[in-house]
């Protein structure tokens, strides 16, 4: 599950950067938070595979689920001005492993949890 977690983040952070060497290096806002993203989703793919700990479980959902939905924002009612449309590839790519890294996750979490391994017993 860990290397799960691990690859969906990383392919939505290469999505971004690809995106951030596409178009999104112009722009001022979209610019620095692509790559914000293409970085934070390697480095949390990395603690995902090197720390058996909580925190990169938490770290993926909270990474799939903050950049699904600003993209869905952006695809609704805009997001800092930003609007956005649900064609292309990337889009596509990106969107499901988000959705990945969210159960995957939260999947992680659940097994991880010390207080279940309690009730358990």
């Amino acid at each position: 599950m860990r290397v799960l977690a691990a690859l969906s983040v990383l392919v939505s952070a290469a999505v971004h950067l690809y995106l951030w060497l596409d178009f999104a290096r112009d722009d001022d806002f979209l610019g620095p938070s692509f790559m914000l993203n293409a970085i934070a989703g390697a480095v949390i793919a990395v603690l995902l595979l090197v720390w058996r700990h909580w925190v990169p479980a938490f770290l993926a959902l909270g990474f799939g689920a903050s950049t699904l939905l600003a993209f869905v924002l952006a695809t609704t009612v805009g997001l800092f001005g930003v609007t956005a449309n649900w064609t292309g590839w990337a889009v596509w790519v990106a969107a499901a492993a988000e959705v990945v890294a969210i159960v995957a996750g939260a999947r992680l979490l659940a097994a991880d949890n010390p207080l279940a391994s309690r009730v358990k017993s």
